[in-house]
C-alpha cells in the first residue's frame, strides 16, 4: 500500500526507465540562502542536486511537496554528539530536520580523529558528521591530568602537535570551554598559540568563553582577542546572557559583536532557542575544588575550614546573580540517586536531608559530585534576550545536546525540539524571524562559517540533504517535565539523497558521512560512500 502523498512510478507516466533516483515535486523551495521561496521540483541521483525547476522526466522515487516547506538539511553546528557512534540512528536530530553536525565543541573531542573518522566510514550512521578538536582534551592528554599551572615548553609542544594532527585528519577548527577544567586553567596566551594552527588551516575558533553572566564582557574581550592574535575567525559558542544581574544587555553584547566584525574579524554566534541551559552540576563548585578530581575534592570537603571556604564561594557567587537558593538548577541525570531526576536542587536536598536551606542544597551538591556527579538544567535566561540574540543575522541555531537515549534522565528538552522549536514558536506563532531566515540561520550560514563543501543550500551539484516539512504544523513537544519526545510535521528528511525520515518515523538508514575541514584531501566522495550505507531491505518499498 503506497502512502499518502508518496508517489508510485507507473508505466503511464514514462516507457523509459527513470530518469533519476528520487524526484521532490511541487515543493515551496526555501533554498537557504534566505531568498524569498519559489515553487519547483527537486530531482536527485547518487546523492547530488541534478536539477531544480519544472522536471518532465520521472524518478525511482518520487515524493509530492504539496503545500510543503523544501529545504536544505539543517546543519547544527555545536553538539556534544561524540556518542553516535553508540546511537547511530542519531533519532533526535534526524526527526527534527538535522542532517548535519559538528562535535567536538567546549573543549572536549575525540583525541584521534582520524580514527574516529574511519569508524564513521565503515559504520556510518545517520547523520554527517564534522569536528572540532577540543583544547580540554588536548591540555589533559599532554599534562597527563587537569592542573593549574602553565604547560611546559615540552607538553606545549605535544598539544601543539595534537592540535596540528587533528587538522590534518579533518578538524574544522578547535574549541574550547573556558568554564571546564583543565581549560579554566589555560591562560589566553596559551590558547592563542594553539588557535593559531587552527588558523593555518583555515579552521575556526570556536569557544564556550570564561563567562557568559556577571563577567561576560571581559570574556568577550579575551575571545576577541583570541581570535585577532591568532588570524583565526570566531565562533561565539551558545550567546546568552546567563542571570539576572546581566538580563537586559544584548544590544552591548552584539554591538561589540559588530565593532570587531568591522575590524576584520570574522565572528558568528549559534544560540538554542530555550531560557535554560544545560550543563554538569560540577560548575556550581569553584575551580579550585575540583582541581585533582574527586578524590582532592573529597579530601577539601573533610577538612572543616576548606569545606566552609567553598560553601562560601558558592552563596557568594549566587548573591552576584541575584539568588538565595539553587532553585533555578534541576537535576537532569544523577548517577548516584535516579529519584533526583527532574528534581530541583531544593527538592533534591529535602528527599536526601530531609531539609532543604542553603545549605542542605549545599551538601547536596557536595554529595552529587562525590558520588559520580550529575548533569542539570539551569534556569537563568530571559525571553526577550533569547529573542534579540536570535533576530540578529549572525546567529545560527544549534542544540548543544548528544544523541538522546530515549527515556534516559530527565534532560534539556532542546536535544529533541531545538530546531522544530525555532520554526513552530518563533517562526509561525511569535513571528520573530520570517521562515526563510531561520531556514537560512540552520543551512547556509552554518555551512559557510565552518566550510563545509556542497552543503547548506539547494543548488544544483550540492549534496542531496532536505527536508520536507509542513510549517504550518511542524511543532517541538519536548517539555522540561516530559522531555522524551520526537519533534513531529517533517514529511521527509533526506541525508545524501537517501529517506532518512518518512512521515516522522525513522527509516532505520544510515547515510551519513564523515564532513572533514574544506581543503582535507581523501579517496572518498559522496558518491563512494553510498556503497558502505546501511539501509534496511525494503525500507522503503512502495514509496
Amino acid at each position: 500500500m503506497l502512502t499518502a502523498g508518496f508517489l508510485a512510478v507507473t508505466l503511464s507516466k514514462s516507457l523509459m526507465l527513470p530518469t533519476y533516483d528520487l524526484v521532490i515535486r511541487n515543493g515551496m523551495v526555501i533554498d537557504g540562502s534566505g531568498n524569498p521561496a519559489y515553487y519547483a521540483d527537486i530531482a536527485i541521483n547518487s546523492g547530488v542536486i541534478q536539477e531544480i525547476g519544472t522536471i518532465s522526466e520521472t524518478g525511482k522515487q518520487e515524493i509530492d511537496a504539496n503545500n510543503m516547506a523544501v529545504t536544505p538539511g539543517f546543519i547544527d553546528v555545536h553538539t556534544h554528539a561524540e556518542n553516535v557512534i553508540e546511537l547511530p540512528n542519531a533519532e533526535n536530530f534526524v526527526r527534527m530536520g538535522v542532517t548535519s553536525i559538528v562535535i567536538g565543541n567546549c573543549g572536549g573531542s575525540e583525541l584521534d580523529l582520524g580514527s574516529f573518522f574511519a569508524k564513521l566510514e565503515k559504520d556510518p550512521v545517520s547523520v554527517n558528521v564534522a569536528s572540532l578538536v577540543g583544547q580540554n582534551t588536548v591540555r589533559r592528554s599532554a599534562m597527563g591530568g587537569n592542573f593549574d599551572r602553565l604547560p611546559s615548553d615540552s607538553e606545549m609542544t605535544k598539544m601543539k602537535a595534537s592540535v596540528r594532527r587533528a587538522m590534518e585528519d579533518g578538524a574544522v577548527g578547535l574549541s574550547t570551554g573556558l568554564i571546564y577544567l583543565p581549560g579554566a586553567y589555560s591562560k589566553t596566551e596559551e590558547i592563542i598559540e594553539l588557535a593559531k594552527i587552527a588558523g593555518e588551516y583555515r579552521g575556526v575558533y570556536a569557544t564556550h568563553m570564561r563567562s557568559e553572566g556577571t563577567n561576560i564582557f571581559s570574556a568577550i574581550e579575551e575571545m576577541i582577542r583570541i581570535g585577532v592574535e591568532s588570524k583565526c575567525r570566531v565562533e561565539y559558542s551558545h550567546i546568552k546572557l546567563s542571570g539576572e544581574n546581566v538580563w537586559g544587555r544584548t544590544n552591548e553584547v552584539l554591538a561589540r559583536l559588530e565593532k570587531a566584525r568591522a575590524e576584520g574579524l570574522e565572528i558568528t554566534q549559534d544560540q538554542y532557542a530555550y531560557t535554560a541551559s544545560s550543563t554538569s552540576i560540577s560548575t556550581l563548585l569553584p575551580d579550585s575544588a575540583l582541581e585533582g578530581g574527586t578524590a582532592e575534592l573529597k579530601k577539601k570537603l573533610d577538612d572543616p575550614i576548606q569545606r566552609a571556604a567553598i560553601a562560601k564561594d558558592m552563596t557568594d557567587r549566587l548573591a552576584l546573580r541575584k539568588r538565595t537558593d539553587y532553585g533555578y538548577a534541576v537535576i537532569a541525570s544523577c548517577r548516584a540517586d535516579s529519584r533526583l531526576n527532574g528534581k530541583n536542587l531544593i527538592e533534591a536536598a529535602q528527599i536526601r536531608l530531609g531539609k532543604s536551606t542553603l545549605a542542605d542544597q549545599i551538601e547536596t551538591v557536595f554529595w552529587i559530585q562525590l558520588n559520580g556527579g550529575a548533569s542539570a538544567v539551569f534556569h537563568g535566561m530571559s525571553e526577550p534576550d533569547v529573542t534579540a540574540f536570535m533576530q540578529h543575522p549572525n546567529t545560527m541555531i544549534a542544540c548543544d545536546a548528544s544523541c538522546r537515549e530515549y527515556g534516559e534522565g530527565v534532560p534539556h528538552p532542546r536535544g529533541y525540539g531545538n530546531n522544530a522549536r525555532v520554526l513552530g514558536r518563533y517562526v509561525r506563532e511569535l513571528k520573530t524571524i520570517r521562515l526563510e531566515d531561520a531556514v537560512r540561520k540552520m543551512t547556509s550560514l552554518p555551512a559557510q562559517t565552518f566550510r563545509l563543501k556542497n552543503r547548506g543550500i539547494l543548488k544544483v551539484g550540492m549534496a542531496a540533504d532536505i527536508n520536507i516539512f509542513d510549517p504550518a504544523l511542524v511543532t517541538d513537544p519536548s517539555t522540561y517535565v516530559d522531555p522524551h519526545k520526537y519533534s513531529t510535521g517533517f514529511k521527509a528528511v533526506i541525508v545524501n539523497g537517501k529517506l532518512v525520515v518518512k512521515n516522522d518515523e525513522h527509516t532505520g538508514v544510515r547515510s551519513g558521512v564523515p564532513l572533514r575541514r574544506e581543503g582535507y584531501k581523501t579517496r572518498s566522495t559522496v558518491q563512494e560512500f553510498h556503497s558502505t550505507i546501511v539501509e534496511p531491505a525494503d525500507c522503503c518499498a512502495g514509496a
